[in-house]
């Protein structure tokens, strides 16, 4: 299976699995580091980052897991 197969793949399991899950919305931090929900779209754009960083990680650990552990690690 090549790799945009596999993106694909994980990509619509994480999403189906976000959407069945209930998380805040919106999150903001206070001046004093404190986080507060409802008061800004960091927590979404945190959220969309951290989980395009796991969706490319595992493509690429499945990739080399498929193909025998033969592929190089890009870093």
């Amino acid at each position: 299976m090549d790799k945009e197969k596999l993106a694909k793949i994980i990509s619509e399991k994480i999403d189906g699995a976000l959407q069945s899950s209930e998380h805040p919305k919106k999150f903001y931090i206070t001046e004093n580091g404190r986080g507060v929900v409802d008061g800004g779209d960091l927590y979404n754009a945190v959220l969309k980052d951290a989980l395009d960083v796991m969706k490319t990680a595992l493509v690429d650990i499945l990739a080399e897991v498929s193909a025998g552990g033969k592929t190089a690690t890009k870093k």
